[in-house]
């Protein structure tokens, strides 16, 4: 399975920047059995079914990019320098590793002032991040990202433009609870409240669990041999409740269907033994074709950069073949990619 399997020619004016308004107004492409329809995100109840579960990550985005000062204490007295951090991962110590910018500007014992007082010390430095440790505790230090730090746009977004405050709603979900993400649940984000309500009038019920997506869900796979590539762990939990509705759902004949790669990979991660159970831990679960879903009957999900893991992920799901078919329809069709963009609702069955 090489990875020149999994590409595909995008327009880069596909490519959205932002959201539609409102978030359900978002297109959807229905990907059923072997047929495709267009369609809206608002159109859900066409195809979902009463007794349907859907699965939400309910992991809230913290303002994890940071502007601030470098100081350093130098015999000239030159040693401060203006850098930039992009938090991606809590640690078990209260630390945090960090992307930083430019990273031959730190140095390990480094002092760095950010905006709200909040302060830190780069505690290691490694050949691609650093570990910061902050001088604030996590209720103070969740106060002061939320005063001074910035959403943290996915690469091809921030290379388009800066983070705003528009984006401090635009890349959070309705439903975000758990703080912790450096990236959201994407495909959540054309939720509103309307939908919910009707999808709830519908007889459609819905299970939160949470994945704390890590910036990894954006490294590139630089392997030829997909089977060998290696995933990011991020952690994750699926309580008794959420296990037992789960398990419920299936029994009685609804389909589960979580709402973003996300909660797909963690409610597999929960079925590992075969059947759904709680979990809490890391995952680093990597699906490609071949895999065998255990809990899963569909997917809504948005469209996925070329030869990601969450291109194999719905390839695993739908099928290489049919996959590449619905790409190229979205293509043609001027559906809008990534993470502000369209949406896909995928059902394998039909």
């Amino acid at each position: 399975m090489k990875l020149s399997d999994f590409d595909f020619d995008l327009p880069e004016d596909l490519i959205a920047t932002r959201p539609v308004r409102p978030r359900s107004a978002a297109r959807m492409l229905v990907a059923e059995g072997e047929r495709f329809t267009d369609a809206h995100v608002r159109d859900l109840t066409r195809w979902l079914r009463p007794g349907d579960r859907l699965i939400l990550n309910d992991t809230k985005v913290i303002p994890a990019r940071l502007h601030g000062e470098r100081v350093r204490e130098t015999s000239d007295g030159s040693g401060r320098a203006k850098v930039e951090f992009t938090l991606t991962e809590a640690r078990p110590d209260g630390r945090w590793r960090a992307l930083g910018k430019p990273l031959r500007k730190l140095r390990e014992g480094d002092r760095i002032a950010f905006d709200a007082g909040l302060t830190a010390r780069v505690a290691t430095k490694r050949e691609t991040d650093v570990t910061l440790a902050f001088d604030s505790g996590d209720r103070a230090l969740q106060d002061a990202l939320d005063a001074a730090g910035q959403m943290p746009l996915p690469p091809y977004i921030a290379a388009k433009r800066p983070p705003d405050a528009a984006d401090r709603d635009d890349y959070q979900t309705i439903w975000a609870r758990h703080a912790g993400a450096v990236a959201a649940p994407t495909a959540s984000l054309h939720f509103d409240a309307e939908l919910l309500e009707s999808l709830r009038e519908h007889g459609v019920a819905f299970t939160e669990v949470t994945l704390h997506v890590g910036a990894g869900t954006f490294l590139p796979v630089k392997v030829e041999d997909v089977r060998t590539h290696r995933m990011h762990a991020e952690w994750g939990e699926v309580t008794a409740q959420a296990a037992d509705e789960i398990r419920e759902t299936r029994a009685g004949g609804g389909r589960v269907i979580p709402v973003g790669t996300t909660a797909l990979r963690l409610i597999e991660s929960a079925a590992a033994g075969g059947g759904i159970a709680p979990f809490r831990g890391e995952t680093d679960i990597f699906i490609y074709p071949g895999y065998e879903f255990r809990v899963t009957n569909g997917l809504i999900t948005n469209f996925h950069l070329p030869q990601s893991t969450l291109l194999m992920l719905v390839s695993a799901l739908m099928g290489r073949e049919r996959m590449r078919r619905a790409y190229a329809h979205a293509v043609e069709a001027r559906y809008r990619f990534f993470s502000y963009g369209d949406a896909s609702l995928l059902l394998p069955g039909g």
